[in-house]
């Protein structure tokens, strides 16, 4: 391996790490329609799932089977018929649907059960658990139209379910319900997924689709939304695609509820699975309850990361350098961004003794954040607190930022002009600029 794509992949794995730890024994709901099978994608997809059933992660995969029974029952000479998105199952059409999941469960299986020397599967040695988890419900008549056997989840086995994780097995879903009066109901695999993942608790729900995720108006791809977000585009639908429309409503619903997490990518993307799990970016949307930034002050905890953000930029001569101790000293002065559990800034106030004024220092971004606005918004948060605290005065003293400052209202002055406490401690090798904000 060349020495640049050795050090490339051991940054990769390094930035992983924090995800790998966090991920080990959650459980992740991860549902994918039939097209993944007929497509032929699946052999990849079980290679993923393998790894991470290998870091320890409980898997729970739900299947669709929408275009095999389509083609199942125009072998037959029977149309497809929907009313508001479901497909009205008949007596037909219900002996099409057990046909085509009963098929693809093994196929799955199979496919699941690989273990080739030389791939990714090899050693691999999956158990896969299926099993009468869901109890189901008729739709009864929707709108005028009798759904017949399309049914709705009513209930899941939760402990059951909990009992094959447990013992390390991946469990299987099919789209379909049971009924305590022995009846099948044929089901939406996304309802599924939404009330298995929501009965357990799970850490993720992710909807593996034909389109990249979710979209704005522009059809630019919205990397991260709340549920207001995703209930706000829901209610003005104009260019979202058939997958946002079908899995959005549910990864919504799922993140009001327990799930943390819920995450709509594209099946056509080689490694999807990983790339959107394992990467700051992503490769498709993730919804969440609560915004995932936040600005808070540190505590000792924090020092860690601390030091990952700010350690790069001192070895730089950007940052003055700080030690561990110093940062446990001094860690009231400090605030932190954080995002999705991740530190990616951090600022520090420090105010003169005896004067309306203070310092501003250590303000640091992790570089994949810095064409985010975050800079911004530290800068605005602690201005603010600033503000809280009476100070009228804000400086910073920089050697490679100063225009960034300029541009956000800082005037440069003269080191003389700086508090007396200030000018004593400056270091004159340094040569910082030194800046002023009058804040209002």
């Amino acid at each position: 391996m060349p020495n640049h794509s050795a050090a490339a992949f051991v940054r990769w794995f390094r930035s992983a790490t924090p995800y790998i730890h966090a991920f080990r024994g959650r459980t992740f709901v991860i549902a994918f329609g039939g097209e993944v099978v007929t497509d032929g994608k699946f052999t990849g997809l079980a290679h993923d799932l393998s790894l991470l059933a290998s870091l320890g992660v409980r898997l729970v995969l739900v299947h669709g089977a929408r275009p095999q029974i389509d083609a199942a029952l125009a072998e037959r000479g029977l149309g497809s018929v929907y009313h508001q998105g479901v497909r009205i199952t008949d007596e037909a059409a219900l002996q099409c649907v057990k046909q085509v999941n009963g098929g693809l469960r093994v196929e799955i299986e199979a496919l699941l059960s690989m273990g080739l020397p030389n791939s990714p599967m090899a050693n691999a040695a999956i158990r896969v658990s299926s099993g009468n988890f869901v109890i189901a419900r008729p739709r009864g008549v929707v709108a005028g139209v009798d759904m017949q056997y399309s049914g709705e989840v009513r209930r899941v086995h939760v402990e059951a379910i909990r009992a094959r994780l447990d013992g390390s097995d991946v469990v299987l879903l099919s789209p379909l319900g049971y009924s305590p009066t022995g009846e099948v109901f044929n089901l939406l695999m996304e309802d599924v997924a939404a009330s298995v993942a929501t009965a357990l608790g799970a850490e993720k729900l992710i909807f593996l689709g034909e389109e990249s995720g979710v979209t704005d108006r522009r059809g630019r791809l919205l990397r991260e939304l709340t549920v207001s977000d995703a209930e706000a585009r829901l209610a003005s639908p104009l260019g979202l695609g058939e997958d946002a429309l079908r899995y959005l409503p549910q990864a919504a619903r799922a993140c009001r509820g327990p799930v943390a997490r819920a995450h709509l990518i594209s099946h056509r993307i080689d490694g999807a699975l990983l790339l959107e799990l394992f990467t700051h970016d992503g490769v498709g949307s993730m919804v969440a309850r609560d915004p995932l930034e936040i600005i808070r002050p540190a505590d000792i905890e924090d020092v860690g990361g601390l030091l990952q953000v700010i350690e790069p930029m001192e070895a730089e001569g950007i940052l003055v350098r700080r030690s561990r101790e110093r940062l446990e000293q001094e860690i009231d002065r400090f605030v932190v961004l954080e995002h999705d559990a991740r530190i990616a800034g951090c600022a520090a106030l420090y105010p003169f003794a005896g004067s309306d004024a203070a310092e501003l220092a250590c303000v640091a971004v992790d570089p994949a954040y810095r064409n985010s606005g975050a800079g911004d918004r530290l800068l605005r948060h602690m201005e603010n607190r600033a503000r809280g605290r009476g100070i009228a005065r804000l400086f910073v003293l920089t050697t490679q930022a100063a225009h960034w400052f300029v541009e956000r209202g800082f005037a440069p002055i003269e080191v003389g002009r700086l508090p007396a406490e200030k000018q004593a401690l400056y270091n004159y090798q340094r040569r910082s600029k030194a800046l002023v904000k009058i804040l209002g």
